[in-house]
């Protein structure tokens, strides 16, 4: 059952109209890809600061710096899921190698059959944001995102992506693919951004 405290502390992390999850649900729009090694590539492109593409092979990818965070992750649909430690390459590692040019202010991410999610570049450059390859210790199934999903803790879920594939730097806001059809542009789970009624002047680019 645990200590009555543990569950308060446990609860006092919640954001509002959010319920503890004791298992990690698997939730995506769409089939699973099929994770095909030889084909897979990770491409940074946009607005770079040098104007090249940047590329890496999944061999090369999964030979970047590993990192491990812990962090909770907040879904739209209610449940949270907390402390799990993610593992995988940090989204600053990405900036340092493939740098943003000084007027980016927003990243695309790229996911498998165009799927797409709109950053702010802060909340892409968060500490904890990470490009998750394990949790808990254990590469990530196919259905949670392998081989890499994008882990943004601050953030409802939505906002990070399984089967990443790149991403895109840009110069002025645009939504992603659930953005476009009624989420929340930001998304910030403590302001309970869910939904794009709720966008204030500023939040994001006119529907």
């Amino acid at each position: 059952m645990g200590h009555p405290e543990s569950r308060e502390m446990e609860q006092s992390e919640l954001p509002p109209g959010q319920r503890l999850q004791r298992g990690w649900p698997v939730t995506h729009y769409g089939p699973v890809p099929k994770f095909r090694p030889e084909r897979w590539e990770f491409r940074v492109f946009g607005a770079t600061a040098d104007g090249d593409k940047h590329c890496w092979t999944h061999e090369e990818f999964a030979a970047l710096p590993y990192a491990t965070v812990v962090a909770d992750l907040h879904c739209v649909t209610k449940f949270s899921m907390l402390g799990a430690e993610w593992g995988g390459v940090p989204a600053r590692a990405l900036l340092d190698l493939a740098p943003p040019a000084k007027d980016v202010s927003h990243v695309m991410v790229w996911a498998e059959y165009g799927f797409s999610s709109n950053l702010r570049l802060d909340d892409f450059a968060s500490e904890k944001t990470i490009f998750a390859t394990h949790r808990d210790g254990e590469l990530l199934t196919a259905e949670h995102g392998f081989p890499l999903r994008l882990v943004v803790p601050h953030l409802y879920a939505w906002k990070g992506p399984k089967w990443v594939r790149g991403i895109e730097y840009m110069t002025a806001d645009r939504r992603g693919f659930w953005e476009e059809r009624g989420y929340h542009n930001i998304g910030d789970p403590w302001r309970e951004q869910r939904y794009s009624y709720q966008e204030e002047p500023g939040d994001g680019p006119e529907l």
